[in-house]
């Protein structure tokens, strides 16, 4: 558009000034946050699922996040498929010890998916600590999957250590309230995973974030329906 910006992809920017700016054509990114937890749904529900057009080059370790989870995700050109997994095993390190997940400012994990890779990691079949080291009482949701049949250890406001059900046993349907976005729509998942109806209330904090979701939900299939 003729601005002036030197330092483009480094973490400091200098703008200097122009007269006036002309027109161009663009087209935005998608949503990093909403194709992450897609594709957390499908591994929690077992279910198969094509994510067009995701611009694979800017979503940074997302998918080797969930990879660590055990989460088989292929690459077609622009798309990321997820297939149908009965089951998914979390990584250990080479000495054996806990797998831990931790969050940090790009290019590192966002945290906005870390409610979203807890929630998956209650099916898996091992361990992982969940490190929240950017923000206070982002995992203070965990008491609702705990109520849902779910091995978690919340150790500090930062720290919580999830042990997997391997799916050996599903969650179970419960009554929530959605905290904030991402912990929202981690239940969200949890819930449509689960046996059971389920209620999640204060549903706004979901509707920042995600737009038209139980809509594009239905169109997978999912059984959900909001009550005003």
């Amino acid at each position: 558009m003729g601005a002036n910006i030197l330092g483009i992809g480094s973490n400091l920017l200098k703008i200097s000034g122009v007269s006036s700016l002309k027109g161009c054509n663009h087209r935005c990114l998608p949503d990093m946050i909403e194709i992450g937890s897609f594709i957390g749904l499908a591994a929690m529900t077992g279910s198969e699922i094509r994510i067009k057009n995701v611009s694979r080059e800017n979503l940074g370790l997302i998918p080797n996040a969930f990879r660590k989870l055990g989460i088989v995700i292929k690459e077609v050109y622009d798309d990321i498929i997820v297939p149908k997994q009965d089951r998914y095993e979390i990584s250990s390190y080479i000495d054996g010890s806990i797998l831990t997940i931790a969050d940090a400012p790009w290019p590192g994990l966002t945290p906005d998916l870390l409610s979203v890779l807890l929630v998956v990691a209650t099916q898996a079949k091992g361990s992982v600590l969940i490190h929240q080291k950017m923000f206070e009482s982002r995992l203070f949701f965990v008491d609702k999957l705990i109520d849902m049949g779910a091995q978690i250890i919340l150790c500090d406001p930062h720290r919580a250590t999830v042990i997997g059900l391997d799916h050996k046993f599903a969650l179970k349907a419960t009554t929530m309230t959605s905290p904030d976005i991402r912990a929202g729509v981690a239940l969200l998942i949890a819930a449509l995973s689960a046996e059971g109806k389920s209620i999640i209330y204060n549903i706004e904090q979901i509707d920042r974030g995600y737009e038209n979701l139980e809509d594009r939900l239905k169109a997978l299939g999912a059984k959900i329906k909001r009550y005003e």
